[in-house]
């Protein structure tokens, strides 16, 4: 078993300045000594204790054999890369590698446990909650590639706290402001158009942009009434499979989407690649052309904020309709369904993604009590 301390040292420079800095000085499983310099004593105290343990299992790396952060990132993009995963995912994290290396980059990775937390605190104070959790995950996405790699012995990233979305709620969804209300559909499908078909989708079935830019007529069943999710459009206008399992999946369409798509089937534009919502000449319609359409619908059925741009401002804010269309009780205008039902027509991937997101929307213990005694009412008269 090795032997270590950490202690204070003190010196004073050419200049006559005095410094210090706190020694962590161990001897490592294979009986080799090593010192570590850290600035303060919390830092010098909690690499001390990870490399106890990491020493007793015999998983220690001097930091002298370590790769860096930037290294570790390096290798973990060619993986995703390797992986065959689409354009858009690898441009995403591209994006978080490189928030990563260039706030730890060039630390080691068997030093990293102790600057955890200082890399956490400075993604909250420099960017939006959202993209700071994206790039904790992804960071932790990058320690378990290195892990597996050999290059490092543990995840130094799990023990970090996770980054919650807001607690006072302030990033829930709100009715009229993310989520447009039933009014508010009204108009916009009264003032659609030539948009009417796409739009009428998109606020019945909770597509995705790139789900609708990439849907084909033999995907949808006009005479059952359903529509089947079996790819989809990137950014980049490639064609490929869901993101995940659960993104392929079946979806029910009412009489109006089904006579909007039927009398829309006549003038579509055709194409070799079939699809239901093309370009003039059959391409793959662009994302931007999309928002560009539906920003313009939301502007002439006047939603606008005061400065006159439209309220709502893409197809994500139909998504949220259909998921509280599909949680809403009957009696509210919805459609009353479990969680379950709707984790699977949102085609989210686990049903704490739904809860995150939608979970406040469905009805709360007192809705549910009222419910169950009327249930029970109705059964006994």
């Amino acid at each position: 078993m090795g032997t270590m301390s950490v202690r204070k040292r003190k010196w004073t420079t050419r200049n006559g300045e005095a410094k210090e800095a706190w020694i962590v000085d161990y001897v490592d499983q294979d009986g080799h000594r090593h010192i570590e310099t850290f600035k303060r004593k919390k830092d010098a105290d909690a690499y001390a204790q990870q490399v106890g343990v990491d020493i007793r299992a015999g998983t220690h790396t001097p930091t002298s054999k370590s790769i860096t952060v930037a290294q570790a990132a390096d290798d973990w993009i060619k993986s995703v890369k390797l992986e065959g995963r689409e354009a858009s995912t690898l441009a995403q994290y591209r994006q978080h590698a490189r928030h990563i290396t260039e706030r730890i980059g060039n630390h080691k990775l068997s030093g990293l446990t102790p600057r955890i937390n200082t890399f956490r605190d400075d993604l909250l104070a420099t960017m939006s909650r959202a993209m700071a959790r994206k790039v904790l995950t992804s960071l932790k996405s990058l320690l378990r590639d290195a892990q597996r790699r050999g290059n490092v012995a543990q995840n130094a990233a799990l023990s970090v706290k996770k980054i919650d979305a807001d607690k006072r709620g302030e990033g829930r969804l709100k009715v009229g402001v993310d989520i447009p209300t039933t009014d508010e559909i009204k108009a916009i499908i009264a003032t659609a158009r030539r948009w009417r078909p796409l739009l009428l989708t998109a606020i019945f079935t909770g597509l995705r942009s790139s789900e609708l830019r990439g849907l084909r007529w033999s995907d949808v069943d006009l005479k059952v009434g359903e529509l089947h999710v079996h790819q989809r459009a990137d950014r980049y206008n490639e064609l490929g499979k869901p993101k995940s399992k659960a993104g392929d999946r079946t979806i029910p369409i009412g009489p109006l989407v089904v006579n909007a798509l039927r009398e829309w089937k006549v003038g579509c534009p055709k194409g070799a690649l079939g699809l239901v919502f093309p370009t003039a000449s059959g391409g793959i319609a662009r994302h931007n052309n999309i928002v560009r359409a539906f920003k313009s619908t939301v502007v002439a059925a006047g939603l606008t904020n005061p400065d006159g741009k439209p309220k709502y401002t893409g197809l994500h804010a139909l998504r949220h309709f259909y998921a509280s269309w599909c949680i809403n009780p009957l009696d509210r205008g919805g459609q009353g369904l479990p969680p379950k039902v709707v984790q699977v027509r949102l085609g989210h991937s686990s049903i704490v993604m739904t809860m995150d997101t939608y979970g406040h929307l469905f009805p709360d213990r007192d809705d549910a009590d009222k419910r169950l005694a009327e249930a029970e009412r109705a059964l006994l008269t």
